[in-house]
């Protein structure tokens, strides 16, 4: 693979918003390593990109351990001899009402939104060049903003990855790099399908001033936005990629 190309690490890149990111930047040049849990939806999402003409390869690790996320990154270092961009996107949810929360959950959910993001931010960090310096884009939530019932944890953590970008840009801006971070509302993909119904749907587009849900490719774009030279002055910030329902009042 070509050393002239960005190259950069997608986490939960199998499917949903961080495989549309994937097909996005491959599109745009960039050689992805596209990590997934399971071997096959890494495969199946490489597949696709090399089938369109991309560059992508499968990143099979646990990213939710520091060993996995270390792995990670090192993969990409290897295959590519250099390290441009971390897309953290990787996510576990589970929406549980305080009584019910149980530990096994929040660890879970903690390592995967969470942990994962510090690890990868510091393994990144040394791995970019310090003369070209490179980027780093987390995937937080509208929920971090404004919360539903049941989502304490989650609204904690997405509310907690906003806080660790806008420190992580202040820390890393001396070495070039940018950390930024997207807070989509309400997407339909497969790990939202559990969590979804036609009624709650239609709420949703009732309140959201551009009147549809948003996609994995909307969300895709604003991520290669951060991701890209158009960007090249705008670090700590939180883009919200809701369609305005975090400022419509209902």
């Amino acid at each position: 693979m070509s050393s002239e190309a960005k190259s950069l690490l997608i986490t939960g890149a199998g499917h949903g918003i961080g495989r549309a990111t994937a097909k996005l930047m491959a599109e745009r040049g960039w050689i992805v390593g596209v990590n997934d849990l399971k071997e096959e939806f890494a495969n199946e999402a490489v597949a696709e990109i090399t089938a369109a003409g991309g560059q992508a390869f499968p990143v099979v690790q646990n990213v939710a351990t520091i060993e996995g996320i270390e792995t990670a990154i090192a993969m990409v270092v290897e295959k590519t001899g250099r390290f441009d961009g971390l897309v953290n996107n990787a996510a576990w949810v589970r929406y549980q009402a305080i009584p019910d929360i149980m530990p096994e959950t929040l660890d879970r959910m903690l390592q995967v939104g969470f942990s994962s993001i510090i690890w990868g931010t510091k393994f990144a960090a040394a791995a970019m060049d310090p003369e070209r310096g490179g980027t780093i884009v987390n995937v937080a939530s509208a929920a971090g903003f404004r919360s539903a019932r049941n989502s304490m944890v989650y609204s904690g953590i997405k509310s907690g990855v906003m806080g660790l970008t806008r420190a992580a840009a202040v820390e890393l801006g001396s070495q070039k790099i940018r950390v930024n971070a997207v807070a989509p509302s309400a997407v339909p993909t497969e790990g939202t399908a559990k969590h979804r119904s036609a009624e709650r749907d239609a709420k949703r587009i009732a309140n959201t001033p551009l009147g549809r849900l948003g996609t994995v490719e909307d969300i895709a774009r604003a991520i290669g936005y951060l991701l890209g030279e158009e960007s090249d002055f705008i670090t700590g910030q939180v883009l919200s990629t809701d369609g305005g329902i975090g400022i419509a009042i209902t």
